[in-house]
């Protein structure tokens, strides 16, 4: 399944690059996909730079251009079916930048260093 997931990333990734022209999808980086064990759906996983709304809007891009890049999927893959996609919100970034936030402020007077 990771082999699978890995070219789905692969060919998405390529084809949002050459076929995608839609405006709302700016720069968007597709980080991981997982798909089912019966290969009928696989999520999406992408990192979108810009605020929220930004965000938002790419994700819909995305997701009106899926017609196009999971046409693009069952090419280079030769698969008679290929799984649906759907494109989900990476939140690592934004939950590690938190965590970090988070330990920044837990560090005690000085830089952490101890005498």
């Amino acid at each position: 399944m990771r082999r699978v997931d890995e070219v789905i990333r692969q060919v998405v990734a390529e084809t949002v690059i050459t076929y995608i022209s839609d405006p709302r999808v700016g720069f968007v980086t597709i980080t991981d996909v997982r798909t089912s064990p019966d290969l009928s759906h696989s999520e999406v996983f992408v990192s979108v730079m810009g605020d929220p709304e930004a965000q938002a809007a790419a994700i819909e891009g995305l997701e009106s251009a899926h017609g196009r890049i999971q046409a693009e999927i069952g090419r280079q893959m030769s698969m008679k079916r290929t799984p649906t996609l759907s494109f989900q919100l990476d939140e690592t970034a934004a939950s590690a930048e938190r965590v970090e936030e988070i330990l920044r402020g837990a560090e005690p007077e000085g830089g952490g260093q101890e005498r």
